[in-house]
């Protein structure tokens, strides 16, 4: 089977399936899911540990065409058993004593504006080639 057989079996494009087997992407949960309903025969430890062998009989994990039969990845109670300790004790919101997030104080910036008198001209002088000068003031 070719790699773009083998994507258009699981539901995948051929150039996503060519990322994940060149190692540039690294396969999703659903990438996973896709592979191994196409492919019940494949362990599921196998196919996203690496662990065990890769063909076998599927313990708890065998989908086929219907869907996934027995039981469900997305069943917590199947793989988890809570021994005596009451789940909501340990949900239980304690207050905190000091704020995680105390705000800043504002801090407003004044720019004043101080405007200096106009200034005001007092004297001209206008230099010649000659080495002469005059100079003009203003009338006050």
């Amino acid at each position: 089977m070719t790699a773009g057989q083998f994507a258009e079996k699981i539901g995948l494009s051929p150039s996503s399936l060519s990322h994940i087997l060149n190692g540039r992407n690294n396969p999703s949960l659903d990438v996973v899911m896709k592979i191994h309903k196409a492919c019940s025969y494949v362990n599921l430890p196998w196919l996203i540990y690496g662990e065990g062998e890769m063909e076998g009989q599927p313990e708890v994990f065998n989908s086929g065409e219907a869907g996934i039969s027995g039981v469900s990845l997305f069943d917590e109670s199947a793989f988890f058993t809570h021994e005596g300790t009451d789940e909501r004790e340990n949900r239980k919101e304690m207050a905190s004593k000091t704020p995680v997030f105390v705000p800043k104080e504002v801090v407003r910036e004044e720019i004043k504006y101080i405007e200096k008198p106009a200034k005001k001209i007092t004297e001209i002088r206008i230099f010649f080639d000659n080495g002469t000068y005059e100079t003009f003031r203003p009338e006050k």
